[in-house]
């Protein structure tokens, strides 16, 4: 059992890398320090994305939020982070990271961010009668 955060991110070999599919991940308990106040910051991250040769594993993205903890973050700053990590490690086909980080002050904040592939275009949704 793993007993340390960690900001490795594993990847294995995606078993259906001739389809696009999407992979869709909620990740209810990111935390982060407010780099102003030092006082936790709560957010849940929705993760969806379109793997071509690389899927994350899951316990490695467990650690890796977990890295974030004790650290100080902007939420802009903090949610292109984690997507670029992402996408460097998996080079999704698409990839969208949203964090809607709880009410603080009275405002909630919610941060997307989209990586993809260059020419990759999703396929045209099905819209049945």
């Amino acid at each position: 059992m793993a007993s340390q955060p960690s900001t490795a991110l594993e990847v294995f070999p995606n078993p259906q890398a001739d389809i696009d599919y999407t992979i869709r991940m909620s990740i209810p308990e990111f935390t982060c320090l407010c780099p102003k106040t030092g006082q936790p910051d709560f957010a849940t991250l929705d993760l969806e994305y379109v793997p071509d040769k690389r899927c994350v594993e899951l316990k490695s993205l467990k650690l890796y939020i977990w890295s974030f903890r004790d650290r100080g973050a902007f939420h802009e700053a903090v949610t292109n982070e984690i997507v670029d990590a992402l996408a460097s490690a998996t080079d999704p086909r698409f990839m969208r990271l949203t964090a809607r980080f709880n009410v603080r002050g009275g405002i909630y904040t919610t941060v997307v961010a989209e990586r993809r592939q260059a020419g990759w275009q999703p396929r045209q949704p099905v819209v049945l009668p």
